[in-house]
């Protein structure tokens, strides 16, 4: 490759990435929300752009901070859901089997 293709692949690369920011600034149709169940029914559906925390019933709470959600108590006895991975915009769940928790990322259209 010469250096004239090298600088025409790169500025074509930069031109794409400067119009993908600008559509997702000044279009952002979908926001990333939290999905929480308990049993299989639908709790809430919550913002993860809005700091918070969420007590799940009488059993869990979690808390949304920095575009993050977790688990910060549960009354389950092996406390997994606690230590799991907190769920962001790219995705994940977090599962409390014993109090039949749900908390998992979705993307919703404005």
């Amino acid at each position: 490759m010469k250096k004239k293709d090298i600088l025409l692949a790169a500025g074509v690369c930069g031109t794409a990435l400067l119009l993908w920011l600008a559509f997702r600034l000044f279009f952002p149709g979908e926001a990333c929300m939290v999905r929480i169940t308990v049993d299989g029914t639908l709790y809430g559906e919550y913002s993860l752009m809005e700091d918070q925390e969420i007590a799940i019933g009488d059993t869990n709470v979690c808390r949304i901070q920095d575009g993050t959600v977790r688990m910060i108590q549960a009354d389950c006895p092996d406390q997994l859901c606690i230590h799991q991975t907190p769920v962001d915009e790219q995705g994940g769940s977090i599962i409390c089997l014993p109090n039949k928790v749900v908390i998992e990322s979705v993307w919703e259209s404005r």
